[in-house]
């Protein structure tokens, strides 16, 4: 049995709840939950902007230790140490054999519905679904191997867990969407946790100059700490022309990191010419971006980038590697550690938008 946080209608937030899970099958792993951040991926299922079968554990952004794992794992084992990821691959769809892991649909890596469910009610009474094959939410998870990688044991967890979708989302960003070259100029828009590890990233890849767009000053001052050389009001009117002035005509590269259309429209427009820009967070389903005549004249480009496009086995442990050598800040980005109890509270503050990541921490 295990303690979770279970969401049983959108809109009434998140019930604390006992769930069974089953025993791992021949590709799976069992682990104990160690951290989990909320992001603003699981607030969208949660209010019901998003739809997804019910009830279920949200929670995706997690770090644990692995208890047991099936008898055809090869790439982890009971004592080590993983950060979980909601790219699950398959390893042979097309997708996966070109390279693009983040866009594999992850079919076999999920139970067949003639098999026993994952997540069940302790008392038995009915299945819960998992949702981004991870369902983070609770003390323990079981989820396919493909679905985590190992890491230093010497990483905090807390700190580990946010590595999970929001650093490797905004790293990845730079790293794989935008392949951004030293002394280019980047702008970031919108300064959640994806956003500050966007810039974070940035400074990192070396980019010339790292503007910081948010309407919150003191998100903008976090930035800072995290390697922004500037920063600008993103609900300021001259917004767009400060940005441009900044960079010295416009940006290599925008990052819209917070799902909005007012964000996604202004990453266009501060493009210089060969600019691209770059969709990160997740807008309303009836949302639409596009670029101009004289964007498309101007050699533009628009493009989304699903969890960063990360080859996460990869990618997860070279991050992890970049916090333990200093480079890469993810204290900043922890603004507070809660106990399960309190995910509602910590829900509560995303949605004031005041503040950066809240971190669940299990005994």
């Amino acid at each position: 049995m295990a303690k979770a946080a279970i969401l049983e209608q959108p809109g009434n937030g998140l019930v604390i709840g006992e769930v069974a899970l089953a025993d791992p099958l021949a590709h799976e792993v069992l682990i104990d939950t160690k951290a989990c951040g909320l992001c603003h991926s699981d607030l969208h299922f949660i209010d019901g902007a998003y739809p997804h079968a019910l009830p279920c554990v949200p929670g995706h952004e997690a770090a644990g230790v692995v208890r047991a794992v099936g008898s055809e794992v090869r790439t982890v084992k009971p004592g080590d140490h993983v950060v979980t990821c909601l790219s699950a691959f398959c390893g042979h769809c097309e997708f996966c054999v070109t390279g693009r892991m983040a866009l594999c649909l992850g079919g076999d890596t999920r139970r067949a519905p003639t098999d026993t469910p994952r997540i069940t009610r302790a008392d038995g009474s009915g299945m819960v679904n998992q949702m981004l094959n991870l369902s983070a939410f609770s003390e323990q998870m079981l989820i396919h191997e493909h679905a985590c990688v190992a890491i230093d044991k010497d990483m905090p967890l807390d700190r580990a867990a946010v590595i999970g979708c929001a650093v490797t989302t905004g790293a990845g960003a730079i790293f794989n969407a935008c392949k951004v070259v030293p002394g280019e100029a980047v702008a970031v828009i919108g300064c959640g946790g994806v956003g500050l590890a966007t810039v974070n990233a940035a400074r990192i890849a070396g980019a010339g100059k790292v503007i910081a767009v948010d309407p919150l000053p003191e998100k903008r001052e976090l930035a800072k700490v995290l390697g922004a050389t500037h920063t600008v009001d993103a609900l300021a009117d001259n917004a767009v022309e400060e940005i441009v002035r900044i960079s010295g005509g416009g940006v290599d590269h925008a990052i819209e990191a917070v799902g909005r259309q007012a964000s996604a429209d202004l990453a266009v427009k501060v493009l210089r010419r060969g600019g691209t820009a770059t969709i990160l967070g997740m807008m309303p389903l009836d949302c639409k971006v596009g670029l101009g005549a004289m964007d498309l004249l101007s050699g533009k480009k628009l493009q989304g980038a699903i969890m960063g496009m990360n080859h996460f086995p990869v990618d997860l442990p070279r991050l992890v590697d970049f916090y333990m050598r200093g480079l890469l800040d993810l204290d900043t980005i922890i603004a507070e550690r809660i106990p399960l109890e309190a995910i509602n509270e910590g829900f509560d503050k995303m949605r004031a938008g005041h503040s950066a990541r809240s971190v669940v921490v299990f005994d």
